[in-house]
């Protein structure tokens, strides 16, 4: 499928999704939210992708929010849906099998910063500024922010981020716990796309088996996640993918994993 909005390149089981709007610094609209989501189930049923790294074309911008132009047009009622198309989409993300590394190579901001924040770590150049500038604008997140923010950070960190409005650089998004790693802009798709492949060389199964584990303990109690986990463990030994480990382990050989 051709995307208006969207680049989408697959080598080696890793896929490189772009936002690719440079003139309005990869603002998300309707339009491109609508591409996302197409973009997304697509990618999460191809068996040919692993993992997949986000980031924003050009050199400025990740994604630099939601568009304003749009926005500033809605009533209460429009505002409610597009709130809700845009944490569908977030959902959808966290929710995929795949694991999505965001590459934030410029600024993140409101439902940038959110898109970043529903994948399952983030990278970012030097050159990033993550924030919420909602509250300036007479507003607050509206795609998850709050609820991503505040569990990823704890709530004390996610206040003063919303309430204030103010970016962080790179490295006190990485020192809050926010960013992992942070890399020289040249380096950034270069180190997120080495980790994605990574991951593609080892079990799809058991990784996307990690992935839900991780996501669903998060809203369990601890020993409810455990028994959660548990259950998801066992499952995997009934998989090809789980034999095929093991014995090459015991054969001392490289596995080669199907997803089976």
């Amino acid at each position: 499928m051709e995307f208006k909005n969207l680049l989408i390149e697959t080598v080696d089981n890793v896929a490189t999704l772009t936002v690719n709007r440079p003139r309005s610094l990869n603002s998300l609209n309707s339009e491109v939210l609508g591409e996302l989501e197409c973009a997304l189930y697509g990618l999460n049923l191809n068996a040919d992708v692993r993992a997949v790294v986000l980031t924003g074309a050009g050199e400025r911008a990740f994604v630099a929010g939601a568009d304003i132009k749009e926005m500033s047009a809605m009533n209460a009622l429009e505002a409610h849906a597009f709130a809700r198309k845009g944490q569908q989409v977030m959902l959808l993300m966290e929710r995929m099998k795949k694991p999505v590394i965001a590459a934030v190579n410029g600024y993140a901001l409101g439902g940038g910063l959110e898109l970043a924040l529903a994948c399952d770590f983030i990278y970012a150049a030097t050159t990033a500024r993550l924030g919420f500038p909602e509250a300036t604008l007479g507003i607050m997140p509206g795609f998850g922010g709050t609820q991503n923010l505040a569990r990823l950070i704890g709530p004390n960190r996610a206040s003063e981020m919303i309430f204030t409005g103010r970016m962080l650089d790179a490295d006190k998004a990485c020192a809050w716990g926010i960013v992992n790693e942070v890399f020289p802009p040249e380096e950034l798709l270069v180190k997120a796309r080495e980790t994605a492949q990574a991951i593609a060389q080892v079990a799809p199964l058991g990784v996307s088996s990690a992935k839900d584990a991780i996501a669903n303990g998060l809203n369990m109690g601890k020993e409810d996640g455990f028994r959660y986990e548990a259950a998801l463990f066992g499952v995997l030994f009934a998989t090809e993918d789980q034999r095929e480990g093991m014995e090459a382990f015991v054969e001392k050989r490289q596995a080669v994993f199907k997803g089976k």
